[in-house]
């Protein structure tokens, strides 16, 4: 399935990395994200590679449900890239090729994972300060053993700095299916200590989850909330919860082929003021092509679309994670579908009515395709994303993807092509991106960088 291919390329080390030697750039530290209130930190420098402007192109939308998208017109003002880290600087014991998006907590300390890399090759834990030092806080074990490993999705940090993920593989959990273990759930400590609070279990009594791609999400209880990719009582993808006392329940199995439900949640979830989750999966759905869901505090699910209702010009296979709008309206990115069939973004509105902000080009237009990670909203109302693919460069040869913005009166605009000074710069961002209180925007690409093991990068707009 094309759509699962993608998200294994990107955590198993398909994308090509980039070679080329980098210069230094001068970064100032970061401030805390949140409110506007947040205040920047001191100054810091930190070695990286600035990379060139971005190129604006202009998009357009197709509408869907009856409704007329609108892609806009690029305003042809690129935006400043500083990278702020090249994995593989540590040799064999740092990370490789992270792909989830970023964690920050209120000192400006970035967090993530890579899914491979570390003294076993089977990923980590990281913390970059903003001094532009970087180390691992978590080496994951190896892949025989019952540590979890191959870690893909987002962090959840809690008030105490202890962070909370998911491994792909791995896990106490007796496994049916090479090569060991279903996944797991973890918590690491300030200190860098870990702990197992879940193993799945692949086809067991009760039933349970296996393999999720994404991470949690806490409430504020203290309970944790996912996704799992297969498994369940039909084998199509799960929600989970786990309680603050380590207690793990599926919240729901979705359907079999054909029923109408979802199958297959690569994306993470998330959650309204009143406890309901909501989420998306690549696959099932009335069209077979993907599906957004709601799963209400009470346990009922229910699916708000079908991806491929309109035919072509719709999107479908949606991988990330969902965003909320102040109103209540979601927002997602489907890898593939639109005009061009190289993905999308679309709005739902809490009527159910889909339209269709942004058709990604063809490809050789210079716009970006394959969007794979969560959207970021900020307190303008401006949304921003990456693309896996896509863009001007030939560094390789689907490009090394972009940074895109697209504005509340509905311009798109590219901020920045990866790809640039030899690769250096990053290619192939895989997660979503996160903003501090200046407006700066932090990511990470799965490749490129001066050891082409993958980057740690800020946007300036």
């Amino acid at each position: 399935m094309q759509k699962r291919i993608l998200v294994l390329m990107l955590a198993a080390g398909f994308a090509l990395a980039g070679c080329g030697g980098g210069g230094s750039g001068s970064s100032p530290s970061l401030g805390s994200i949140g409110s506007p209130s947040g205040t920047a930190g001191g100054s810091g420098t930190s070695p990286g590679t600035s990379g060139g402007g971005g190129t604006a192109s202009s998009g357009s939308g197709s509408g869907s449900s009856g409704s007329s998208g609108s892609g806009g017109s690029g305003s042809g003002s690129p935006a400043a890239e500083t990278v702020l880290y090249a994995f593989g600087t540590n040799g064999s014991g740092d990370g490789s090729e992270p792909s989830g998006t970023l964690v920050m907590d209120p000192s400006g300390n970035l967090y993530g994972t890579t899914a491979l890399g570390g003294s076993n090759n089977t990923g980590t834990v990281f913390e970059w300060t903003p001094a532009g030092v970087e180390h691992v806080l978590y080496a994951f074990g190896p892949s025989g053993g019952t540590d979890g490993y191959a870690p893909n999705g987002a962090l959840t940090i809690d008030a105490t700095g202890h962070l909370f993920g998911t491994t792909q593989q791995g896990g106490a959990g007796n496994a049916l299916t090479p090569p060991t273990g279903s996944g797991a759930v973890f918590r690491i400590s300030p200190a860098g200590v870990e702990s197992l609070l879940h193993s799945f279990v692949f086809g067991s009594t009760p039933t349970d989850g296996s393999q999720p791609f994404s991470g949690v999400i806490q409430n504020t209880a203290g309970d944790l909330f996912g996704t799992t990719s297969t498994g369940g009582a039909n084998g199509t993808g799960a929600v989970y919860e786990i309680t603050a006392a380590g207690s793990e329940s599926l919240l729901h199995s979705f359907g079999p082929t054909g029923s109408g439900d979802g199958a297959n949640p690569y994306g993470g979830l998330i959650m309204d003021a009143s406890g309901d989750l909501f989420g998306e999966t690549s696959g099932g759905g009335a069209n077979g092509t993907g599906a957004v869901f709601e799963i209400q505090a009470g346990g009922s699910e229910s699916v708000l679309y079908s991806f491929g209702a309109t035919g072509g010009g719709d999107g479908s296979d949606p991988v990330g994670s969902l965003s909320m709008d102040a109103a209540g309206n979601l927002y997602g990115a489907t890898q593939y579908g639109g005009a061009n069939g190289t993905g999308t973004i679309f709005e739902l509105t809490t009527a159910g009515r889909e339209r269709i902000l942004h058709s990604f080009g063809a490809a050789g237009s210079g716009d970006g395709n394959q969007p794979n990670g969560n959207l970021l909203i900020n307190a303008a109302g401006d949304i921003f994303g990456t693309t896996s693919g896509g863009g001007s460069s030939r560094l390789v040869a689907s490009g090394g993807g972009e940074v895109f913005e697209i504005t509340p009166t509905g311009s798109y605009s590219v901020l920045y092509e990866f790809g640039q000074n030899g690769g250096s710069d990053g290619t192939n961002p895989g997660g979503g991106l996160i903003e501090d209180s200046s407006g700066n925007l932090y990511g990470t690409t799965v490749s490129g960088g001066d050891h082409g093991a993958g980057t740690i990068f800020r946007i300036t707009p």
